[in-house]
């Protein structure tokens, strides 16, 4: 029970650092008694009537961790405050956390790749599962499809795939930033068993991985341009992108473009005649 009531006095607490604009609510010209968001509007975000969400901050009933997890994206928690949050519900949801159902693309990111038949572009996931992707990106990439789903992995493939270490003539520098990102995913979710299974292999596979797993590094970026050395088509200078769905925040679509009339941008137009039919753009079923 006392741990009920510091999960409310949490919920509480949260809800008034935030403000309607914040949350993606219209403001309106009515002054508010107290600061923050009303629980009426939080309950509204999370799907769940306001009589429940008022006693889950008078910390008179148990919750679950779909609710949980809800109320987390409706008050914008960190990462560490959502560790807080799930600790605070007890270690018995802290535990069901992660026996979530496995991820499946979002429609609407399907949708975006079905319509960017010229533009290399995939959809990573959680510990940067590649759930889904289209012609363009395994023409540019790897075929993604000959891949067991349980190894479709992005960061997997940056140091179990010699082809990726001649793909980016600054593997390095990838590689490290992807295990910062990697490390930073780490530490929001603790006791998940899929991500202990990637570290462990990864560990023991490769020593710059196991090195670098090890330090304090910079996460990549969620936009940026990187070089490229294709056999195929040769040397590419591509910018890449990364927009987050709203639907699922561990969704992301990573868009790779070319600016238009460069070198890079002819090379991948070759590279989409090329590979026209050779990979199928697919997801994971």
């Amino acid at each position: 029970m006392s741990n009920l009531r510091e999960l409310g006095e949490f919920l509480k607490a949260r809800r008034a650092e935030l403000t309607p604009r914040d949350v993606g609510l219209p403001e309106t010209r009515q002054r508010r008694r107290v600061p923050g968001l009303r629980r009426e509007e939080v309950a509204l975000l999370g799907a769940i009537s306001t009589t429940h969400y008022t006693r889950l901050e008078q910390g008179r009933v148990a919750v679950t961790g779909p609710v949980l997890g809800t109320l987390a994206q409706v008050l914008r928690l960190t990462v560490a405050q959502r560790n807080q949050l799930f600790e605070l519900a007890g270690n018995e949801v802290f535990q069901r956390r992660y026996r979530r159902a496995r991820q499946i693309v979002q429609p609407h990111l399907q949708r975006l790749l079905n319509e960017l038949p010229a533009i290399p572009a995939f959809v990573l996931g959680r510990r940067t599962d590649i759930l889904a992707w289209n012609a363009m990106a395994a023409a540019l990439v790897t075929d993604f499809g000959s891949i067991p789903p349980k190894h479709r992995s992005y960061v997997r493939l940056l140091f179990t795939d010699p082809a990726m270490r001649t793909l980016y003539p600054d593997w390095e520098n990838v590689a490290r930033r992807a295990v910062a990102q990697l490390r930073t995913e780490a530490a929001g979710t603790p006791g998940d068993p899929r991500m202990s299974t990637l570290v462990g292999e990864l560990s023991t596979r490769d020593e710059q991985f196991r090195t670098w797993w090890g330090t304090d590094a910079v996460p990549g970026r969620g936009v940026g341009a990187k070089n490229l050395n294709h056999p195929l088509v040769g040397a590419l200078t591509l910018e890449w992108d990364t927009l987050t769905s709203a639907a699922d925040p561990e969704q992301h679509l990573i868009v790779w473009t070319a600016e238009p009339g460069s070198p890079s941008d002819d090379s991948l137009r070759v590279l989409a005649s090329w590979t026209a039919g050779a990979f199928t753009p697919e997801g994971d079923p």
